[in-house]
């Protein structure tokens, strides 16, 4: 009896967890990078190069799979009467927020998402991002508990919470009907990618599931750790396995630190950049993937969220601050990582988090 109402409670989270796992298995037997079936972060980075934002001229192409996410979770709401527009939390620190959260994952080359879908993968190095975003969720909870806001959204008009779905709607019609206007990458990861509808299609799914069940990262860890709430982490763990089996099944299996797609081992970095990620993540409420969500059900201050993170994107590759794979050159290995800018950022925004944190505490607006 107890086994059957564990799994009433959990069976759409872990469907959920199926489903993106198996799209991520599809998308990359279907032309994605290798251990990038979804990416939040990398690809909000490679739409930011297709408008032009930033110049690395492989990290360009406009990703439907972020456009079905917003459009799929648009459907369920509306489909559930859960769409409602609202706005006014701190739209300019979500903003900021957004940016650095995006910093902090371009440094480890992947968002929450794409960590697990790593590890999925067998790659050894994404364990120091793991205990990296842990470690910076713990960080946010301490704020958390200490009465940390960033204020109530009120009601808007629908308007406002259509705004992003619109934005993604115009993407999708660039890239189908007039693609000579967009950038594109000849070679690199931006190069990678499925047919675009078959991405639209997992998009959609995608969105549409983690709408329903509420699917986040981030909201998982702190769940756990703040209210030994397993619910939403379980989802993250249905992923790990259903990647981790769809791989050894198709023989893309690789359990190793050396030589792993799209990923380096500078761990130091990869660990700390994943951290800002997580604290930036519990003062946002949500990882990137939930904001995006959150986007889709009319909400105006994820919608700025995900602009910022956009826009850290565009900063990162225009200033040098994102990390760099490690490679073989000419038969000798590489190790890859970020250079000084990179890690003068994160410093950055470790000290901007805590400012923002402190800033929001009971009785500092009015002091």
């Amino acid at each position: 009896m107890k086994e059957n109402r564990w799994l009433r409670d959990h069976w759409l989270i872990l469907l959920t967890g199926v489903v993106v796992g198996v799209a991520a298995l599809i998308l990359t037997a279907a032309g994605n990078p290798k251990n990038m079936g979804f990416c939040i972060a990398c690809f909000e980075r490679d739409i930011a190069g297709a408008l032009g934002l930033h110049s690395a001229a492989k990290v360009q192409y406009i990703r439907p799979e972020i456009i079905g996410i917003v459009l799929g979770a648009l459907l369920s709401a509306v489909a559930a009467r859960e769409f409602r527009g609202r706005a006014g939390s701190s739209p300019a620190c979500r903003f900021v927020l957004g940016l650095f959260v995006m910093i902090g994952a371009l440094v480890f080359l992947g968002c929450p998402l794409r960590m697990v879908i790593r590890l999925g993968g067998g790659d050894l190095t994404a364990v120091a991002g793991l205990l990296g975003f842990i470690a910076g969720i713990l960080v946010g909870i301490v704020f958390l508990k200490k009465g940390f806001s960033l204020g109530r959204a009120y009601s808007v008009r629908k308007g406002e919470g259509l705004m992003l779905p619109g934005v993604m709607v115009v993407l999708l019609v660039l890239l189908v009907a007039a693609p000579q206007l967009l950038k594109f990458s000849e070679e690199g990861p931006g190069s990678m990618h499925a047919f675009w509808l078959v991405s639209l299609i997992a998009g959609l799914a995608v969105g549409i599931m983690a709408q329903r069940s509420r699917l986040c990262m981030a909201g998982g860890l702190r769940d756990v750790f703040l209210l030994k709430d397993y619910t939403l982490l379980t989802g993250f763990l249905a992923i790990w396995v259903t990647v981790t089996v769809g791989n050894l099944i198709l023989g893309n299996y690789n359990l190793s630190a050396v030589s792993q797609p799209i990923a380096h081992s500078q761990y130091l970095w990869s660990f700390l950049g994943m951290a800002l990620a997580g604290w930036g993540s519990i003062l946002l409420g949500g990882c990137p993937l939930r904001q995006l969500i959150l986007a889709g059900e009319g909400n105006g201050d994820s919608a700025v969220t995900v602009l910022g993170m956009i826009v850290g994107a565009a900063v990162a590759h225009n200033f040098g601050l994102a990390g760099n794979p490690d490679s073989v050159v000419d038969g000798v290995y590489k190790v890859g990582g970020i250079g000084t800018h990179g890690m003068v950022a994160v410093v950055l925004g470790f000290v901007v988090l805590l400012a923002i944190s402190l800033l929001h505490l009971p009785g500092k607006e009015e002091a």
